[in-house]
């Protein structure tokens, strides 16, 4: 058995809207483990992204308890916890949420100063990392000199120079068209060959079907969970 990375259980998440209590997590139980590639599941409401934000780190449950290698993540403090987010976790978003001033280069050197990495290692990180998603001479360029593909190429660069232990995306696709985003899926199958943990949230077949195993979330709750026959 591989090891086990992410450990939720009787995960809630529950907003107050002063008028009532909306509860979008509703005792989630979920394990992930190493060189696992996962999609979540679900309609718009469902619960996906809140179950995403937490899973990341960008977000705290209600109640229930959320063991991420090993650690408690309720126990760490906030500098520790930090720390753990910039170590374990890569993030990719619809959005892409690149600076847009800043070159490409530069973006995907952002998570390695935030780590204090010094400025020629980061600056060699990013490079070789940009030529991993294909990218490798356009490091000088900005991000609306690019196209949404290779944006998102972009953004997968910067969530994996810090070398994460999971890489998490949620929508990676939604603003891709079909073509793109099947090669943008198709990197992700290329990584996770590769032995990297990747969880997706989706709402779209066609990205789900890329994944080993389907985690489908309706109303807070995992209605179903189990492996895509290769």
């Amino acid at each position: 058995m591989s090891e086990e990375l992410l450990v939720l259980r009787e995960i809630w998440k529950t907003y107050d809207t002063g008028t009532l209590a909306v509860h979008a997590l509703r005792g989630i139980d979920l394990v992930i483990h190493r060189g696992d590639y996962i999609a979540i599941m679900g309609p718009s409401g469902s619960g996906k992204s809140t179950l995403m934000h937490i899973i990341g780190c960008l977000d705290s449950p209600t109640r229930g308890s959320y063991t991420l290698a090993g650690e408690e993540v309720a126990r760490l403090s906030a500098g520790r916890l930090a720390t753990v987010r910039n170590r374990f976790l890569g993030f990719v978003f619809q959005n892409f949420n690149l600076l847009p001033r800043a070159s490409i280069l530069r973006n995907v050197e952002l998570p390695l100063l935030y780590a204090g990495v010094p400025r020629a290692q980061r600056r060699d990180q990013a490079q070789q990392m940009l030529a991993r998603v294909g990218l490798g001479e356009r490091g000088g360029s900005r991000p609306n000199q690019l196209s949404g593909g290779q944006r998102q190429r972009a953004a997968i660069a910067r969530a994996l120079v810090t070398s994460p232990v999971v890489l998490l995306a949620d929508e990676p696709t939604g603003n891709l068209d079909q073509t793109t985003g099947g090669e943008v899926m198709g990197l992700f199958d290329e990584l996770h060959r590769g032995g990297q943990t990747v969880i997706i949230v989706t709402h779209d077949p066609q990205v789900a079907a890329h994944a080993r195993t389907i985690v489908r979330i309706v109303d807070g709750l995992v209605s179903s969970a189990g492996e895509i026959a290769a």
